[in-house]
């Protein structure tokens, strides 16, 4: 078993998941038991997939069916690790993953609820691609089904560890309930996206490069990291920065780097992007290539290290491993940053004398 877990990834991820499932389930049932006491309920507490802390390690795929995104599926690539097949394999966030794996193995029935399909909607446990329900199904690597179940709307229970009430209901049965639950069903593939990419904090950051695909190219700089505000250069003649700190948004613009979306780089021409290179004190030096297309503003990454700057070099690296060959849709507010002119940092120049 323990020489299984070694070779399988996979398997030996989820076996830590099941763990975890298993213990929250205990701690479910005893906080339900405990709750049930004091509010004087006569319902017995049920786990809803009583078996599935057992299956956890078996888990190859998760099937996610809404009206408002879809289906796609999370699934397992024997050389990939956890992927999003739909998005061309891109890796999944395995904090999403666990949360889900987790937070379905530790579903605890509270009270029935309704049996009449008329009534699915009032709760959202109408099944999609019509109703406003979630469908999760897990699966094993040979298609087999695990667990499936229909989430609907989320209430209060009162629950002191922050638990909610989750209406659920299983696709074969009529039968509705109200279940305790730990985890937020996510619908939408952006939310299962890996966007642990880039982590850089604004304090490490001396300058920023911008090689502008229209207009004039310029930098926003600074001498020390205790330097409030970056400075503009080249500033043209007669022109001064529009505010003191003027440069400072662009100056940040990689720092929070997040994403709406991903593709292969190879999807979109990036011949004629603006590039924004950003440089610490500490030597990492970051390339971001833009684009837009379609409406959208997509970003390509590159990451470089000066030499020997061995700390760099391995954050480098950890940059480039994520990053190397997608591109990613920025969202508006971050794209326009990434998208800033020289012309909007400066103060509009004053009318020409009659």
């Amino acid at each position: 078993m323990i020489d299984t877990l070694r070779k399988d990834p996979r398997k030996r991820n989820l076996a830590i998941l099941a763990a975890i499932a298993l213990v929250s389930v205990l701690l479910a049932m005893f906080a339900l038991a405990q709750q049930a006491a004091e509010t004087g309920s006569k319902y017995q507490v049920q786990t809803f997939f009583p078996h599935l802390p057992g299956q956890a390690q078996h888990i190859a795929r998760i099937h996610i069916v809404s009206r408002q995104h879809g289906a796609f599926d999370v699934a397992f690539n024997p050389r990939k690790g956890w992927v999003l097949p739909q998005h061309s394999d891109y890796p999944v966030s395995f904090e999403q993953l666990r949360s889900t794996v987790v937070g379905i193995a530790a579903l605890q029935t509270v009270q029935p609820e309704t049996a009449e399909p008329d009534w699915f909607h009032y709760i959202g446990v109408d099944g999609p691609p019509k109703g406003d329900g979630v469908l999760i199904e897990l699966q094993d690597e040979k298609g087999n089904s695990l667990a499936r179940l229909i989430a609907g709307k989320t209430t209060d229970i009162g629950d002191p560890g922050g638990a909610v009430g989750l209406y659920v209901r299983k696709p074969d049965s009529n039968q509705s309930w109200l279940a305790r639950s730990v985890f937020e069903p996510k619908s939408d593939p952006a939310d299962w996206l890996d966007k642990n990419i880039l982590l850089i904090d604004r304090a490490r950051i001396q300058s920023v490069d911008v090689v502008a695909a229209n207009g004039p190219s310029y930098s926003v700089h600074r001498d020390k990291p205790s330097d409030a505000d970056f400075a503009i250069s080249p500033i043209p003649a007669g022109r001064e920065p529009a505010y003191a700190g003027a440069g400072d948004p662009l100056a940040g613009a990689v720092t929070g780097f997040t994403f709406d979306d991903v593709k292969p780089a190879t999807a979109l021409d990036f011949s004629d992007a603006q590039r924004v290179v950003t440089k610490t004190f500490d030597g990492l030096t970051v390339t971001v290539q833009i684009v837009q297309n379609g409406g959208a503003i997509w970003a390509t990454l590159y990451a470089e290290a000066a030499p020997g700057k061995p700390d760099a070099a391995r954050e480098a690296r950890e940059i480039d491993a994520h990053a190397d060959g997608w591109a990613y849709r920025l969202p508006a507010y971050k794209g326009q940053l990434f998208m800033t002119t020289l012309d909007s940092l400066l103060k509009p120049l004053a009318p020409a004398k009659k």
